[in-house]
């Protein structure tokens, strides 16, 4: 193995990590003076954001997705582009095409490049699973390369790039299901819940009024691409790497794909085994350890903290998991969703972290 001389942060990081928190906070604040809630889901999506990562908004229509994401852009001082995916959606028109025009200088006829949406810092492709896979898979070099490519020629996209996709999970009729490799691309899937009743009683007030806020921005680009920097140089104990690796082995039924959980560490003297076995098709592979990890960082740093915990571990468990476990037919009639799989499996290796102690 290569040894990796562990992180830490030098007094200006320490400085910025205060400074990130402060920002943070004020985030929140004015946050909340557009949208009423969805604290979790704002360090969530920043969460993303610092990893330069890409994450799935899932929920029902009216709960303020949209805004929610233009208005984060605002504050962040970045471009927003929202993109309606449709069935009849062509590739051409996320990334751009090529048209054929008159130069007027020389009277001759060449090819320049339109650009589409996709060159924009926050892309919402909103219901993206509505439009058929080969306009989906538009998404995927920009995704993962952060360029596209047309006509055999190679565009840069802008940096910081983040692509937030939409989902509704009620209607699924005339959608097209993303793939479990594409799913795999996003960093987190992000639920968005409907609101408490003392929320939705000001969010009716608001919306029936005058009301008016009007955000102000509160970090740039720049300081933005250096905080992604500073995310990867948080120390992280090898307690907490371990605790990540194991949450997400713990996931995979197969025993020779490194899981579930071990019958030395397992809280019911092996029946956490079976538990996976009956409930998981296929579990999470390395990418959602590496994105436990970078996730948990992130969440230190916006919290004030200068080195990474179990506990943020923990709290990115879900986000995390919840779109990289396959149910079985067993936990669908069980009435057992990825939530309730993903945190069982969690529990359980808590305990069993707990009894090794």
């Amino acid at each position: 193995m290569i040894p990796i001389e562990p992180n830490k942060l030098q007094p200006d990081e320490l400085q910025a990590v205060q400074q990130l928190h402060k920002h943070y906070e004020n985030i929140l604040r004015q946050t909340g003076g557009v949208i009423v809630g969805l604290e979790d889901v704002i360090e969530q999506l920043l969460v993303v954001l610092l990893c330069r990562g890409h994450g799935i908004l899932e929920g029902v229509p009216g709960l303020a997705k949209t805004l929610l994401v233009s208005t984060i852009a605002s504050l962040l001082g970045l471009t927003f582009r929202r993109i309606q995916f449709t069935p009849d959606l062509m590739p051409s028109d996320i990334t751009g095409t090529e048209i054929l025009e008159d130069d007027p200088a020389t009277g001759k006829r060449m090819f320049k490049f339109m650009r589409g949406p996709i060159f924009g810092n926050i892309i919402l492709a909103d219901e993206i699973n509505r439009t058929p896979p080969k306009t989906q898979s538009a998404l995927l070099e920009a995704m993962q390369e952060r360029q596209v490519t047309i006509g055999g020629e190679t565009y840069k996209l802008p940096d910081p790039f983040f692509v937030l996709a939409t989902q509704n999970p009620i209607e699924q009729e005339g959608t097209y299901t993303l793939p479990e490799a594409q799913l795999d691309r996003f960093m987190l899937k992000i639920e968005v819940d409907y609101p408490t009743r003392a929320n939705e009683i000001e969010i009716v007030k608001r919306a029936t009024t005058n009301y008016a806020f009007k955000a102000e921005t509160i970090i740039s680009a720049e300081e933005i691409l250096g905080l992604q920097q500073l995310v990867r140089k948080v120390p992280v104990a090898e307690h907490v790497y371990e605790f990540a690796v194991d949450l997400a082995r713990h996931t995979r039924p197969v025993a020779g794909s490194g899981g579930p959980i071990t019958p030395s560490l397992s809280p019911k003297g092996g029946e956490g085994d079976a538990y996976v076995k009956e409930m998981v098709n296929w579990g999470a592979g390395p990418r959602a350890s590496i994105c436990l990890v970078l996730a948990a960082k992130a969440r230190a740093i916006l919290h004030g903290r200068y080195h990474t915990t179990t506990d943020d571990v923990s709290a990115m468990a879900l986000p995390v998991l919840r779109h990289r476990i396959v149910p079985t037919f067993n936990a669908e009639a069980s009435g057992k969703d990825e939530n309730a799989i993903a945190q069982q499996v969690l529990d359980d290796l808590k305990k069993a972290t707990k009894r090794a102690a």
